[in-house]
């Protein structure tokens, strides 16, 4: 089983985003059930956000009511939380200030249900040293126990090499899926595995496109982030190329008994095999039990599998960035 933080998790994780950070949240009650059935499946790393979601309902309030309601789950979760987003700017803001702000805030949200395992910047702010910026932390939060330790969130090679220098790193979250495999080529992977770091692989059913029930963009729910902040892999020009290896995934899928989506998740597990790469820890989101149960299932990929989805990937080429220009990445 794979560790975090000194604490074993399950092969694959869960993501919450889903449940706090779009136009029509589902149901609390809901939220729960498939919460519930997230660790009964074996999945018991849970990735948040302080701004998924506004402060009145973002993960750390869902978590603490859920907490409330269930507190002998506490201590099977292995709690990862992202922040120090400033409020007044919304741009990430590694200031003491912000810094202080955020992880404070965060806590005072939780109400001393669970600890934050893990906690990370959504980016890295280049306007603040990573020296200064760790050294605060280590000094403030993981030396007091108010925290369990850091992660990073989509850095960039150099930034974990330096980053490393300063504390201890307990994880790197960055895109991976079918759709995103820069980071199997840009170094990330490497120094993951350079500096025995588990890669946290957030996305990997590419925001959903890769269940392959979206075929037209008609399909993606009216209320669906992607639409309104314009994602450039959903837009009418670039859906149709993308849908493409869609459909390649489900010929692989039904040929194994599985579905799409079960695919696309354990390609990532099975990548960790292969010489050079660190354990990478899928975390697809999920907001009903029916897709945690189907998220949650083990499929093992052979080398031959592996081989015959290198052979689609060397031939398709995603159209469109990953995130719209107004959106950070790699930093």
């Amino acid at each position: 089983m794979p560790q975090l933080g000194g604490k074993e998790i399950g092969p694959i994780g869960f993501g919450l985003m889903g449940f706090t950070w779009r136009n029509n949240p589902p149901p609390q009650e809901q939220a729960f059930e498939t919460m519930r059935a997230a660790l009964k499946n074996g999945c018991n790393f849970w990735n948040g956000g302080e701004f998924y979601g506004p402060p009145e309902y973002n993960s750390l309030v869902l978590l603490e009511r859920y907490f409330e309601k269930y507190p002998e789950d506490a201590d099977k979760v292995v709690l990862s939380i992202k922040g120090g987003l400033n409020p007044a700017t919304h741009q990430i803001d590694a200031s003491p200030e912000n810094t202080s702000r955020s992880i404070n805030d965060s806590i005072a949200q939780l109400k001393g249900r669970k600890l934050m395992d893990l906690w990370e910047y959504g980016r890295r702010d280049k306007k603040v040293p990573l020296k200064d910026t760790f050294e605060y932390i280590n000094k403030n939060f993981i030396e007091t126990g108010k925290i369990g330790g850091i992660s990073l969130s989509e850095v960039a090679a150099s930034t974990i090499h330096e980053a490393v220098k300063y504390t201890k790193v307990l994880a790197v979250e960055v895109e991976l899926s079918l759709f995103s495999t820069e980071v199997l080529e840009n170094g990330v992977a490497a120094a993951c595995a350079q500096y025995g770091i588990p890669l946290v692989a957030y996305s990997p059913i590419g925001r959903g496109m890769l269940t392959g029930k979206w075929k037209k963009l008609e399909d993606i729910p009216k209320d669906s982030l992607l639409l309104s902040f314009n994602f450039p892999r959903f837009s009418p020009e670039n859906f149709p190329i993308n849908v493409e290896l869609v459909e390649k995934v489900e010929e692989l899928a039904k040929a194994k008994n599985c579905t799409p989506a079960q695919l696309a998740i354990n390609w990532t597990r099975a990548l960790s095999r292969r010489p050079g790469m660190p354990v990478i820890i899928p975390i697809p989101g999920a907001t009903t039990v029916e897709r945690v149960v189907e998220n949650s299932r083990l499929v093992d990929i052979s080398d031959d599998e592996m081989a015959q989805i290198d052979q689609i990937l060397a031939k398709f080429k995603p159209a469109g960035e990953r995130y719209p220009d107004a959106i950070e990445t790699n930093t």
